[in-house]
């Protein structure tokens, strides 16, 4: 990571979080998925909504959605 000296603390911050998404797109973007958990995550990454998806177990990145059945069997839980 190279880091220019920011001109205030939230312009370095924002800098930060640019490195550290472009870090994780290139570990999400080499994994395999072998395996995957249905979990709550954000609808979006602005939004408080929370959805059900298939996500990584190694990488965290969202690969898909439930089906009806394994729908219903993770909120039974």
């Amino acid at each position: 990571m190279i880091f220019k000296k920011p001109h205030n603390k939230v312009e370095g911050l924002l800098s930060t979080r640019k490195e550290i998404e472009k870090e994780i797109e290139e570990i999400q973007n080499s994994c395999q998925h072998s395996t995957k958990s249905i979990k709550y995550v954000r609808e979006r990454l602005d939004s408080t909504i929370m959805v059900v998806r298939y996500v990584c177990d190694k990488c965290y990145l969202i690969i898909g959605i439930p089906n009806n059945d394994n729908l219903q069997n993770f909120l039974k839980k």
